[in-house]
């Protein structure tokens, strides 16, 4: 959903990533020979309920956090790529007659929405791009179509702008995801190609579960969990306050048993809620197995996930790090950039647009 049609020359651009529990900045350059450089990043936590089910209840707090993020970043660039929530935005695929006039392209697109979306086009924001030639043949194209309501662009546009940045480009969550995990997918066995990959993704109360196949998401479905749970089981075993026990899961300090009574159960009740989902991928679509899965979001990186993920779901783990053969700027600290890069996804979709061509 781009809201300035590039010029030739794009100014260049960060990833801005405002989810529930933090903001996420990312600026990536080009290191040349077709290779890029992780430039510089900062993450700032967002108080409780700033951001709710992607809506922004608090503008004033989003805008200090983005404001304290730039100042760390250090960069000169403020042009930004956000994204929507991917729950806030209709999707849908059409068929059109190839070769036609953007103008033409246009007003079909229009028509085509106005049957799909359920409120006025003038409270909407549309955009579509063709995605290619139709399964049909050469004579027709595929094109996707994709609305939202425009308060959602506004509000993210009103952050930016108070933080003195300017939005050129508005994505889409779960897109600017899947461009991240095509990097990663590269990494995998013969590039993933024709393998199901599920993408686990832990947020602070949602956990999404995607299947891409060959790039193409062909399954996604949300389930209420998230890292949240191990910090309302940490209150509640240990009587701390939220603030408390968010500040001890990051930074550990807890009591001996900490592992064995808390952490291990919320492990186990993750993997079980990641072969549900598995099995509801099999029930709903043909497909009956999955190669990997890409664990991906905040709670990604607790120690020994993965093994626990692998043993119940009996399918290769592993932690999504789309930063893996980017090289990194002497200012980055490399073991911490491979904590973040799971919870760094969306940011990295986001500050790839800057090679669009």
């Amino acid at each position: 959903m781009q809201l300035d049609i590039f010029k030739p020359k794009a100014p260049p651009l960060f990833g801005l990533d405002i989810s529930s529990s933090s903001v996420k900045m990312l600026e990536i350059v080009d290191a040349g020979k077709g290779a890029f450089r992780v430039e510089r990043y900062a993450i700032e936590p967002l108080p409780r309920d700033a951001v709710a089910d992607g809506n922004i209840n608090n503008l004033e707090a989003v805008t200090e956090a983005v404001k304290r993020g730039w100042k760390r970043l250090a960069t000169r660039t403020k042009h930004v790529a956000m994204a929507v929530p991917s729950g806030a935005v209709i999707t849908k695929k059409i068929i059109v007659q190839a070769g036609l006039r953007e103008q033409e392209l246009e007003i079909q697109v229009e028509s085509e929405a106005n049957q799909y979306i359920p409120f006025a086009l003038e409270e909407v924001n549309l955009d579509f791009q063709v995605v290619g030639p139709a399964p049909s043949g050469p004579a027709e194209e595929e094109v996707l179509i994709a609305a939202t309501r425009k308060e959602k662009v506004e509000d993210r546009i009103a952050v930016a702008e108070a933080a003195g940045l300017k939005a050129s480009v508005m994505d889409v969550e779960s897109f600017a995801q899947q461009s991240a995990l095509i990097l990663v997918c590269k990494a995998l066995p013969g590039a993933g190609k024709d393998q199901n990959i599920a993408v686990v993704d832990v947020g602070a109360n949602v956990m999404s579960v995607s299947v891409l196949r060959n790039d193409q998401s062909v399954y996604t479905r949300e389930q209420p969990f998230g890292g949240n749970q191990l910090t309302a089981d940490i209150q509640n075993r240990y009587g701390m306050s939220t603030e408390e026990a968010e500040n001890a899961k990051r930074s550990g300090g807890l009591p001996d048993d900490f592992e064995s009574e808390v952490l291990r159960p919320f492990m186990e009740n993750l993997s079980m809620e990641v072969q549900r989902a598995l099995q509801f991928f099999f029930t709903s679509t043909q497909f009956s197995n999955v190669d990997h899965i890409l664990l991906a979001g905040g709670s990604a990186v607790i120690p020994g996930l993965e093994e626990v993920v692998n043993t119940r779901t009996q399918v290769n783990t592993v932690v999504a790090n789309p930063f893996a053969t980017m090289e990194t700027s002497p200012r980055i600290q490399l073991k911490k950039l491979v904590l973040d890069a799971p919870s760094l996804i969306v940011a990295c979709g986001l500050a790839m647009r800057r090679f669009d061509p």
